[in-house]
């Protein structure tokens, strides 16, 4: 049923050998969503290794994606509790403040470079594009940016980054991005996984 199949790697234990039942080395993935979550399993495995290599599992990257996920839903928390007044999106260009153009920016350099590594299969760079954006640009710069100084449409620019954040998250976090969109004030599907993918606006 499908049009292409991608083959990974081996998946090897800390040390780099083969799991197997005579070393005693292997992990129950299930053990691991106990701990952890699916989301935070499935993100790891999806985006820790290049196509065509090996990849070693290491309980503490898990938990550095659980942290990640933590901190995606303490940021949409912010945006949430920010943005319950809102009832359509408003962007207006000439009320954007100088750090909403700039992370309206990051944004759509963010997507056009997912989409490239997306149809490449290339999930490793994906990963590491949406963590950077999301923690670093997203949580650490433009939320504190935000306070003290929300304006309509500045709630408005909270609402469409977090909204495109949560859609290129989604193939590899399903369960919580389909959890936070689900509290989005104002959506544009019923349902994540039917919602249009973000695209990339060249002008």
């Amino acid at each position: 049923p499908f049009k292409d199949c991608l083959i990974h790697g081996l998946i090897r234990d800390k040390e780099g050998r083969k799991m197997s039942k005579s070393l005693g080395n292997g992990v129950d993935p299930m053990d691991v969503i106990k701990e952890y979550g699916c989301d935070a399993l499935r993100f790891f495995l999806t985006t820790n290794s290049a196509p065509g290599m090996d990849l070693r599992y290491d309980e503490e990257k898990v938990k550095s994606s659980w942290n990640f996920i933590n901190k995606l839903w303490n940021a949409s928390r912010y945006v949430l509790m920010n943005i319950s007044d809102l009832t359509e999106k408003e962007i207006n260009p000439k009320e954007l403040a100088l750090y909403d153009k700039w992370i309206l920016t990051k944004k759509n350099l963010l997507i056009k470079n997912v989409i490239k590594n997306m149809d490449k299969y290339d999930f490793h760079n994906v990963g590491n594009e949406l963590y950077s954006f999301i923690w670093e640009d997203f949580c650490d710069w433009y939320i504190e940016l935000t306070k003290g100084h929300m304006t309509t449409t500045t709630k408005s620019v909270l609402l469409e980054v977090l909204t495109d954040i949560l859609k290129l998250l989604h193939p590899f976090m399903p369960y919580v991005t389909e959890e936070i969109y689900q509290k989005l004030p104002i959506k544009d599907s019923e349902s994540i996984m039917i919602a249009p993918y973000p695209t990339y606006n060249k002008k």
